[in-house]
């Protein structure tokens, strides 16, 4: 559609001019004879340029270029004045004139092309308050999905927290764990279970991924392993003593659910009248950390990832424990702090500082600097059972 034009001159022929040449130029043209008669058209309906005289009876043409500047700023003005008048040149720019061209104008050629570079730049304008306005509606719906997901998030997490174990005293067998997600929801879980008055059981596990989806899996976990435990309770299962079937039901539940993600995870079931301790392996990394007759060293086992291959099998290791001891299991994140260049090295480390600790949970802590960092590049998760006194 053609841009309107509104050409403000006193000079009939002047103006006709002018009116006849862009019309040629096929825009849609108004006129007027003074600054009183073109605010008249302009409060009917705002042109998409004007080209403006200044000196004119009545009111100046910078007196109407100041209420158009207060009333219809966007507004590409262009003025046409006759030479020698520096002061109008310098007050209409910074009053915001698109141009400035002097009388008379020999080749309105000259004026066709100030007018499309004016009109150009209004429809820039135009289009960048358009985009600037729709950044800042997608920016407030962004931010307003952004709330809503930390406020789901945050829920999630405190459901997540409340599903991890209080610290557990079993006889003389104590329990506890500590845990630092990188988000606010976690793929890493634990869990310490009575399963009897003789029996104790405990996993840790690191699921695939970050956030919700991983978070979910913990949930799945939680439940598999009660169900187990009340199976038991009910006479209808043993399964929750055998840590290779545990981690064979675990590994199909997973498939089955279609989530995409698997795990990796150390079970055990620790008979406290014998003190031996049941284990099965499905690719956790590191492996505890077993503290005892004034040594430290990691437990042997190995097992594919549960929930990745529907072949996969697993064993039951069995080892009797000392009378005193310190078990220490941890999630892969614990190595992603540890400042050693090789993953060699980073085990070392981890040993020696295991072996440091006595296998204290808060000894460990702070001895492997989990508190200090702010952000953690992976979940971090300890968890330790221990016995007598070393």
């Amino acid at each position: 559609m053609a841009a309107t034009v509104l050409v403000i001159d006193d000079d009939s022929t002047v103006r006709d001019s002018v009116v006849a040449y862009l019309d040629d130029c096929d825009y849609h043209m108004q006129s007027a004879g003074s600054a009183q008669e073109a605010l008249d058209v302009i409060e009917v309906a705002v042109p998409d340029a004007v080209i403006c005289d200044l000196k004119m009876p009545g009111m100046h043409g910078i007196q109407l270029l100041e209420k158009l500047r207060e009333n219809h700023p966007d507004l590409p003005v262009i003025v046409v004045s006759g030479a020698g008048v520096m002061d109008d040149v310098v007050r209409a720019l910074r009053l915001g004139a698109a141009d400035f061209l002097v009388k008379p104008i020999l080749d309105l050629e000259v004026l066709v092309h100030s007018l499309r570079k004016a009109l150009s730049h209004q429809t820039l304008q135009r289009e960048n308050k358009a985009y600037r306005e729709h950044l800042e509606a997608t920016n407030r719906e962004l931010k307003l999905g952004l709330d809503e997901l930390r406020a789901d998030q945050q829920a999630g997490r405190h459901a997540q927290l409340r599903m991890l174990p209080e610290p557990l005293n079993m006889d003389d067998v104590f329990c506890e764990h500590k845990l630092q997600p990188s988000l606010m929801l976690s793929g890493d879980f634990l869990d310490f279970m009575e399963v009897d008055d003789d029996r104790l059981a405990f996993y840790i596990a690191d699921v695939s991924g970050h956030g919700a989806s991983s978070a979910f899996v913990t949930v799945l976990l939680k439940n598999l392993t009660y169900r187990l435990k009340r199976n038991f309770q009910r006479g209808s299962s043993d399964d929750i003593l055998k840590p290779d079937l545990v981690l064979g039901r675990i590994n199909n539940e997973l498939l089955a659910s279609e989530l995409d993600k698997h795990l990796t995870m150390f079970y055990g079931v620790l008979t406290l009248s014998t003190g031996v301790l049941s284990y099965s392996v499905g690719g956790h990394f590191p492996m505890p950390v077993l503290i005892s007759n004034g040594e430290a060293r990691f437990f042997e086992g190995r097992g594919m990832p549960v929930g990745l291959f529907k072949e996969a099998e697993y064993k039951s290791i069995d080892v009797e424990l000392a009378d005193d001891f310190r078990l220490m299991m941890f999630s892969d994140g614990i190595l992603e702090i540890i400042d050693e260049a090789s993953l060699n090295d980073k085990e070392s480390r981890l040993l020696a500082m295991a072996s440091e600790s006595e296998g204290k949970l808060d000894t460990f802590w702070s001895i492997a600097g989990v508190a200090g960092h702010e952000e953690v590049p992976d979940d971090i998760a300890v968890a330790t059972v221990c016995r007598g006194v070393l």
